[in-house]
């Protein structure tokens, strides 16, 4: 972790997941992805180097089940993390897309730091498993961090056929929207809301 004041660090045990995460939002690209999901940590990788947060995750959990609690509960520190590092909220741009390129796949996400959690996730993944990763639970990672943090996202997948590729560019979209709303905005003081509250 580097010194900016913008951290968190999140630690949540349950019957079914251990998980410890830690997120700098003013970090370099670092990362450490300790996870039973090679896939998820491939995507957590990309997450932290395109958005340039640090990102730290040790996770273990009951995936002799299925991996649907790991993913879910590392979506909820992430969200709980990402919500307690922005402290306040204070000059943050709030708002943030991207339309990512992924060979033939291509994906937009759009979102609102705003204290107000809606997902919309407009997807038409065809595979139901990368390795040990079931894709249905890349809508239930998104909706753990919607939750977790507040804010609304919007998730089109606007052309694609492979499965790997169309999460992938979520990932990345995810990352580069997420950079250009946690930019500071030297203008405006206190958050950027004509309600003055987000």
């Amino acid at each position: 972790m580097s010194s900016s004041t913008r951290t968190a660090e999140i630690q949540r045990k349950t019957l079914e997941t251990e998980v410890l995460l830690q997120l700098d939002l003013d970090g370099t690209g670092s990362h450490q992805i300790d996870i039973e999901i090679p896939f998820l940590g491939h995507m957590l990788t990309l997450f932290s180097v395109h958005s340039l947060c640090n990102l730290k995750v040790t996770a273990r959990g009951d995936i002799d089940v299925d991996d649907h609690h790991s993913v879910e509960d590392i979506g909820i520190c992430f969200g709980q993390a990402l919500k307690k590092a922005l402290k306040g909220k204070q000059g943050i741009t709030r708002y943030g897309t991207a339309t990512i390129p992924m060979d033939e796949a291509l994906v937009r996400v759009v979102l609102d730091i705003s204290g107000r959690p809606y997902l919309v996730y407009n997807t038409n993944l065809q595979k139901e498993h990368i390795g040990n990763f079931a894709v249905e639970n890349v809508k239930e990672f998104f909706q753990a961090i919607v939750g977790a943090a507040g804010m609304n996202i919007h998730i089109d997948v606007i052309r694609g056929s492979n499965t790997h590729h169309i999460i992938e560019a979520i990932f990345k979209a995810f990352a580069r929207a997420l950079k250009m709303a946690i930019e500071i905005e030297p203008r405006v003081q206190g958050v950027w809301s004509s309600k003055g509250n987000l």
